[in-house]
């Protein structure tokens, strides 16, 4: 069954245009009753990054989850993983966080977190959908059940707590120069201080947020301030977060990125090496290149896929047993610590690995050759234009051209109006060929 409110990551779209406080109120409502289990007091933790639209999205939200009779926990601006930790910690019976992830400052959305911190499953998302389109007038709390509201202090140091012990205790980061962008988001504060706690030079940049610069020309989108500041200051590595720090990439001592599939393989191979992959191999999604895959077999390592989306990881790896997956785009979920992607514990664990071998970044950061992979947008306006036959031809045509040895990963987009064509294979200009020869059958379509 289609979902008419939630995509991949929760529910997002234009502040104050699709996310309203009318929505975020029947959100409150929906999903404060989905999560009454009992006869007690029951809680809800809400987390925001640093858009300007937080503060009207959080009350409305605070205005739902109390009319139904939820204790609000309101934590202010904070990683998106500290959400889905303290939901645990906390004991709550839900986590939200209020963030478009890494969407420049006029988008902004919902991410909702079950008590075990784990993202909700469709199943539960259409519960909350089915409730949000129903009157729900009968079903309000009476006046003395009320919920109540109130911030909590101190969350900043319980979550910079939580990720120095996902290190070794003896491990310190003396010596090292980190650049840290924190893309004007929701680490601003904690990732930087936690870095200083551990030893590290700290040059942090991407920490002066004003309500409309968050991801604005920084962060894990757009990596060239940070490029630029590792080379000017000759630090050892680069970290760019994105505006609610679930995902990472990193950038070396020359100014070269480090993609989130090359995280991913050095986190495996350490983890193998010390004997704390819990099954050889690991999971991420079709939009991993396969010179990972490559490197990984060599290894001895499986690679499980999956469609794009990091609670579709989290899934399988349930599912499977594994402990390490993630996405190319730096979403990189370590099941041993927390319950969704974790930007600034997965740099840690890489920081880890350097400090263990005590070479550098460049080295130990580019495990393999990645395969030539291009990736094309088309934006369209409305219809289907994947259905039209003129676009399926083409598919065929261009999966023809690419043989066995190469990929194509057509697919709508689950946060916007948008359709992606990804290619891959051993010789760029044919992939390029068949990647262009569907986006421009889609655009004729989108066009029409």
């Amino acid at each position: 069954m289609a979902r008419k409110y939630f995509g991949t990551d929760g529910i997002r779209g234009r502040a104050n245009g699709v996310i309203t406080p009318e929505l975020a109120l029947k959100v409150g409502q929906a999903a404060g009753l989905v999560f009454q289990r009992g006869d007690y007091r029951h809680r809800v933790v809400i987390g925001k990054d640093t858009r300007l639209s937080g503060y009207m999205i959080e009350n409305a939200l605070v205005a739902g989850f109390t009319s139904v009779g939820m204790d609000v926990l309101l934590l202010g601006p904070i990683p998106t993983p500290a959400v889905a930790m303290l939901t645990r910690s906390m004991r709550a019976d839900l986590g939200v966080m209020i963030s478009a992830s890494h969407n420049l400052f006029d988008d902004n959305g919902i991410k909702l977190f079950g008590p075990d911190g784990y993202k909700l499953s469709d199943e539960v998302e259409l519960q909350i959908e089915q409730l949000m389109d129903e009157s729900i007038a009968k079903k309000l709390a009476a006046s003395a059940s009320l919920g109540r509201a109130r911030r909590i202090d101190g969350v900043h140091d319980r979550y910079i707590e939580f990720a120095k012990r996902t290190l070794p205790r003896n491990l310190s980061l003396d010596g090292i120069r980190v650049v840290v962008d924190c893309a004007h988001g929701a680490a601003y504060k904690v990732v930087p201080e936690a870095l200083w706690e551990l030893g590290a030079d700290v040059i942090a940049i991407g920490v002066e947020p004003d309500g409309f610069n968050i991801n604005k020309d920084c962060g894990s989108t757009s990596p060239e301030a940070l490029r630029s500041k590792v080379r000017e200051m000759r630090a050892d590595i680069g970290i760019a977060l994105d505006g609610d720090a679930d995902r990472v990439i990193v950038v070396d001592e020359r100014g070269h990125l480090v993609d989130g599939d090359q995280l991913l393989a050095v986190v495996a191979q350490s983890w193998k090496e010390d004997g704390r992959l819990s099954k050889p191999g690991i999971v991420a999604t079709v939009m991993s290149n396969l010179g990972l895959e490559r490197y990984l077999a060599a290894e001895g390592l499986v690679l499980l896929r999956t469609p794009v989306g990091d609670r579709y990881v989290i899934e399988q790896m349930l599912a499977q047993g594994y402990n390490v997956g993630g996405e190319q785009s730096g979403h990189i979920v370590l099941s041993d610590y927390n319950t969704t992607g974790d930007g600034f514990v997965s740099a840690l664990q890489v920081l880890a690995v350097i400090q263990k071998l005590g070479r550098p970044v460049s080295e130990v950061c580019h495990r393999f050759e990645p395969l030539p992979q291009i990736l094309k947008n088309v934006r369209y306006r409305s219809g289907k234009p994947l259905e039209q036959p003129e676009v399926k031809s083409a598919m065929a045509a261009a999966e023809a051209r690419l043989g066995s040895g190469g990929r194509l990963l057509v697919r709508s987009s689950g946060t916007e109006p948008v359709i992606r064509v990804m290619g891959e294979g051993d010789d760029h200009d044919t992939v390029e060929d068949a990647v262009d020869l569907v986006v421009a059958a889609l655009s004729q379509a989108a066009a029409a």
